[in-house]
């Protein structure tokens, strides 16, 4: 851990304020300047403290958060990254900013907790004064969850001003990961006491986005010591269909909606990052959504500020959805496909609104986009000069919002302009979704690898026919089936290391299989073909030519499941370079 972050995070959580964006619960205060001892005074000041542990601690993982969790797992082609050939290594910047990131999130959550105890004035509700702890322990969790399933064993920080106080903070030892898992189940437990069971506001947490959150631990945590426990299987399933039969919440009926700035806050978002591109008096950097620059295609806004046409969906993934960048025809039969990969042939009425009229086929499509030549609108916008890069033969999609009309008044806008790499779109960490396969996945693992359980199968079948609304309604479910569900669902989302890491916690031959046989290469030829298919008039296809290159060579080893510290954390602290100690976490209260 970071010692400079946890001071500068301890001591931003009590002057920094909620911040205009799409959702009204981040909008900011007008007072210019104050005092912790003045803030914490009525219910409005509590809520917009807290509003800013939903984005700005967290803007410095955005680049690891992709890098390990869709990189490493072979869901994202990403040129000579360390990331795709697993020698990640200590000094790498994006590790470093992931893991003081973290660290700075923990520390915001418990100095926000500490000032609602100690300086809360009686202007204020025992009801919020509970909620903003609540936000505050959830975050928390998450913090620690992302931690533990990062690097292994890390310390407990669990009252940031009174290490600092003490000047203990760089003698602290790692906790096993079984006592991470513990503290993390212990927070939200408390966090399921002090938040409301309906959020107060839009976007904002309940204890049902905690109990979705436990429920996932649980899961994860049930094969932590190498063999898979049954009651913590049982507490997965428990939690997930609390969420499922109680919170009121249901699936976003289509799924593509889910990842426009109109379903930021919808049903099925848990837990998000609530980002905002709103300019204040303060600024917006660190507040702000970034992902588009990283992964849209070089000049697709306005502002100059893309270059992400060179890592691209693999080509692993692409084959995992049934589809290929040899074909061209578009089948789509899983929906989830056109909305995380974009291959030739698609077309999107959310990307560029304002300009569909100029695109051959009535709507955004790849090639248009990068080959168009002739239409003034689309060359003025286009910094590609006819060269685009098409590795694996695939884009992105999530995470994306457009051009500056498709963020404001595009038809899923949100009323808001964006700026240079700054868009208002959320990322969403833990969907209704998620919860549902983890509901089936937790027991079909408890009835051996096939369950016929009715609320577990009808969890699979609820997200996998919305997805593939011809598929038929399956009676019985296996661990394979959604093990793959898992995958095709929350692709990009951050999240599929993570769950080769739980797998590689009782089954590591079965994680390294999966992961050493994937093509996570690219093919050479694409981008002259696709050109001359575009010229052809879309009449010509042909890429037969087209070889596909393995790339470099990556070490699969069960090592590769735990990320090296960085650098400066073990320069910090060297027990960071020692094993784990067994801790007791029944001493941590909140």
């Amino acid at each position: 851990m970071n010692t400079k972050n946890i001071k500068y995070a301890s001591i931003a959580v009590v002057a920094i304020m909620g911040f205009a964006s799409c959702d009204d619960f981040l909008d900011r205060p007008t007072e210019d300047a104050f005092t912790a001892s003045s803030y914490y005074q009525t219910d409005a000041q509590l809520h917009s403290t807290s509003a800013t542990i939903y984005n700005s601690p967290w803007y410095d993982f955005q680049r690891g958060f992709f890098k390990v969790g869709e990189v490493m797992a072979g869901n994202y082609y990403w040129g000579s990254s360390p990331y795709l050939t697993f020698t990640v290594n200590g000094t790498d910047e994006d590790l470093v900013n992931m893991s003081a990131s973290l660290w700075s999130v923990n520390a915001y959550a418990n100095v926000l907790v500490k000032n609602v105890n100690e300086i809360a004035g009686p202007g204020t509700t025992e009801a919020v004064r509970n909620e903003v702890k609540g936000e505050a322990l959830v975050w928390k969790a998450m913090a620690y969850f992302y931690l533990v399933r990062t690097f292994g064993g890390v310390p407990i920080i669990h009252d940031n001003t009174s290490m600092i106080a003490a000047g203990n903070y760089n003698d602290v030892y790692r906790a096993t990961p079984e006592n991470v898992y513990d503290y993390i189940i212990l927070t939200l437990k408390q966090a399921i006491e002090w938040l409301p069971s309906k959020p107060s506001d839009a976007g904002r947490l309940d204890k049902y986005c905690a109990k979705g959150l436990l429920a996932k631990v649980y899961l994860t945590k049930a094969g932590v010591t190498g063999t898979l426990n049954k009651e913590d299987l049982q507490n997965a399933v428990a939690y997930a269909k609390d969420v499922r039969d109680n919170s009121g919440r249901a699936l976003e009926p289509e799924f593509w909606r889910i990842f426009r700035l109109s379903g930021n806050t919808c049903d099925e978002s848990l837990i998000a990052w609530r980002w905002t591109a709103a300019t204040t008096a303060g600024g917006n950097w660190t507040r702000q959504n970034t992902f588009q620059s990283d992964l849209g295609i070089t000049g697709f806004s306005e502002f100059g500020d893309i270059w992400g046409e060179w890592a691209s969906p693999s080509v692993d993934l692409i084959e995992a959805f049934g589809d290929s960048p040899l074909r061209e025809e578009r089948y789509n039969t899983d929906t989830r496909r056109k909305s995380t990969c974009m291959l030739p042939n698609d077309v999107y009425d959310y990307f560029w609104a304002d300009h569909s009229e100029t695109f051959a086929k009535g709507g955004f499509e790849v090639l248009d986009f990068c080959y168009n030549t002739d239409e003034a609108t689309l060359k003025s916008r286009n910094s590609l000069s006819g060269n685009p890069a098409f590795q694996t033969g695939a884009h992105n999609v999530k995470h994306l919002v457009g051009d500056k009309y498709d963020h404001n008044e595009g038809p899923y806008g949100c009323g808001v302009s964006m700026q240079r790499m700054a868009t208002s779109l959320a990322t969403h960490l833990l969907r209704l979704a998620d919860v549902y396969l983890v509901l089936a996945e937790a027991q079909s693992l408890i009835d051996g690898g096939t369950t016929s359980n009715a609320d577990a199968v009808a969890a699979y079948n609820d997200v996998h026919t919305r997805a593939c609304p011809l598929a038929n309604q399956v009676s019985s479910v296996s661990w394979e089936t959604i093990w793959k569900e898992r995958r095709l669902e929350l692709a990009l989302e951050g999240d599929r290391w993570y769950d080769f890491v739980r797998l590689a916690y009782y089954n590591p031959d079965r994680a390294l299989a999966e992961l050493s046989a994937q093509k996570r290469g690219t093919y050479n030829g694409l981008a002259d073909a696709y050109k001359t298919y575009f010229e052809s008039g879309y009449s010509s296809w042909n890429t037969s030519s087209c070889t596909y290159d393995k790339g470099a060579e990556a070490t699969f080893s069960k090592s590769i499941f735990s990320i090296p510290f960085p650098d400066t954390d073990k320069l910090t602290n060297p027990h960071l370079s020692e094993e784990p100690v067994n801790q007791d976490v029944s001493q941590y209260t909140y």
